[in-house]
């Protein structure tokens, strides 16, 4: 009896020692300076292609006389958001977008230190994209800037943001939890859930559920009159997420979770700078 005992301690050791292992890993991958640069830069680049698409649907529907239809707009970004995560998601987690930053800090998956460089990688990538569809296009389309609808008050854009946002970082937490891990295959679920939120609410408020995506054309617009509600709306979405995710699966996203926040950089370098054996080539 005791020597069952004493094993199930040793197993019960190993499996923590494990964790911890992994744990202390992916601090000193995240925590390296040397590849701090190429994540910020996935972040520019993957929030610059985001929004280039989403703000550019109502650019290129101005200039065109209407030729881009409103499903056609609010599917391209559902479609863009999927390829990046895709293509560099192992890079930086392809946050993309400051609410999604701020939800993984909060759930214990992302170091906060490093959010804000985030934050300001993703309003840098939303800027340069709106800086050039006017210098393309000027203001036409107000750049694809998101404002509450003729039709509907600001209230109502600032609630429609929020249970979108809370829908859309469920999913994310969702599809990158331990207790449903997805990997790859999440990128299907967030495309979709944008492409669905668009195709019902974008004619209230936008469908924005990013901060970083409605700066970009109210900074290059200089018209900030709005843009309260794409702030306190998606984040405090983001936070409700963080929350039900909690009651449905308990604290933290586990070692997938970390992941698929903070990517697997160093593993991903550490891979591609191994050189082919030229002797085993010869041979």
């Amino acid at each position: 009896m005791s020597s069952q005992k004493v094993s199930g301690e040793q197993q019960e050791h190993s499996i923590l020692s494990g964790i911890e292992a992994g744990f202390e890993f992916n601090r000193r991958n995240f925590d390296n300076p040397a590849f701090e640069w190429r994540r910020l830069f996935s972040e520019v680049l993957g929030t610059f292609l985001l929004v280039i698409v989403a703000a550019g649907g109502g650019t290129i529907n101005a200039v065109s006389n209407g030729a881009i239809s409103l499903s056609a707009r609010v599917t391209a970004p559902g479609l863009m958001v999927l390829a990046v995560i895709l293509f560099m998601g192992a890079i930086s987690g392809a946050h993309l977008n400051p609410a999604v930053s701020i939800a993984f800090a909060t759930r214990g998956d992302f170091p906060w230190l490093r959010v804000p460089g985030y934050i300001i990688a993703q309003l840098v990538g939303a800027t340069l994209a709106c800086l050039l569809l006017k210098a393309l296009f000027g203001n036409a389309g107000m750049l694809g800037a998101t404002e509450p609808s003729s039709g509907s008050s600001v209230w109502q854009a600032l609630i429609m943001e929020f249970v979108l946002t809370a829908g859309l970082v469920s999913t994310i937490l969702g599809t990158s939890s331990k207790a449903q891990n997805l990997g790859p295959i999440s990128a299907f679920g967030v495309g979709a859930y944008i492409i669905l939120a668009g195709l019902w609410a974008a004619p209230i408020s936008g469908a924005s559920m990013n901060p970083a995506r409605s700066f970009g054309p109210d900074l290059v617009l200089w018209n900030f009159s709005n843009y309260w509600v794409y702030i306190v709306g998606p984040i405090a979405g983001a936070l409700v997420a963080v929350g039900i995710a909690f009651i449905l699966r308990g604290r933290g996203g586990g070692q997938s979770g970390i992941g698929a926040a903070q990517g697997k950089l160093e593993e991903i370098v550490a891979e591609n700078s191994i050189k082919p054996d030229k002797s085993s080539e010869t041979s």
